[in-house]
């Protein structure tokens, strides 16, 4: 199964990869073994820095075969009871091998600091949901929280994000999928959506927010 997600929320912390557990064939690639409920299975972690990749395999520990329902998309309550230890695993990995801090108090002073506009809470349904307004009471970013997988990307952890307006041809050349991404729950020829994480560049997130600003105004920030 593929965590790879990590990488779009975190900075790795290479030198603490050893220390926690992990062997290396080269400069590269990272492994660790883990034993699952209770030793029945081994849990085969790989770190693959170059491409970015965190992945998991499952192996049954008497016959040494691949367990393939942990792969497989299915809603049965061993497999979850799997799938919630592996998570467990792959959240104490990133909580010493990463560097995770989110970008959302830092971007919220900023876009204060620079157009001198408050976070508005328009829905009290969803209080995590917030917008900021130009002087027209339009609004050119939206701060919330939402799942991953809402984005196309594996796992039902929470991340901050924004939602924020680009110039229609530059949509599809700023969109990588790793950091920016078509719009979550919005028109994706003139919006797009972007991770508040470390991995996130945040003189790029401050410059698109400038033109979200400049397009939703009909002036230059």
């Amino acid at each position: 199964m593929d965590y790879s997600y990590i990488f779009r929320t975190a900075k790795i912390k290479q030198d603490s990869l050893k220390g926690a557990g992990f062997t290396t064939s080269d400069e590269n690639s990272y492994k660790m073994k883990r034993s699952v409920y209770n030793g029945a299975f081994n849990a085969e972690i790989t770190l693959v820095l170059s491409k970015q990749t965190l992945t998991v395999q499952l192996f049954d520990s008497a016959t040494g075969e691949k367990y393939a329902l942990f792969d497989m998309t299915s809603h049965g309550a061993f497999v979850a009871s799997l799938r919630k230890e592996v998570q467990k695993i792959i959240d104490e990995l990133k909580a010493k091998c990463f560097e995770s801090k989110d970008l959302k108090d830092d971007f919220v002073a900023w876009i204060k600091t620079n157009f001198g506009a408050e976070p508005d809470f328009p829905w009290p349904e969803t209080p995590d949901y917030c917008v900021f307004r130009c002087p027209n009471q339009k609004w050119f970013a939206l701060v919330m929280k939402i799942k991953y997988r809402q984005l196309g990307l594996t796992g039902d952890e929470e991340v901050w994000v924004v939602n924020m307006k680009a110039e229609q041809d530059a949509i599809e050349n700023l969109v990588d999928k790793k950091s920016i991404f078509p719009a979550w729950h919005m028109n994706k020829k003139h919006w797009i959506t972007i991770l508040l994480t470390a991995a996130t560049d945040f003189e790029k997130l401050c410059e698109l927010t400038k033109k979200s600003y400049g397009l939703v105004s009909g002036k230059k920030a």
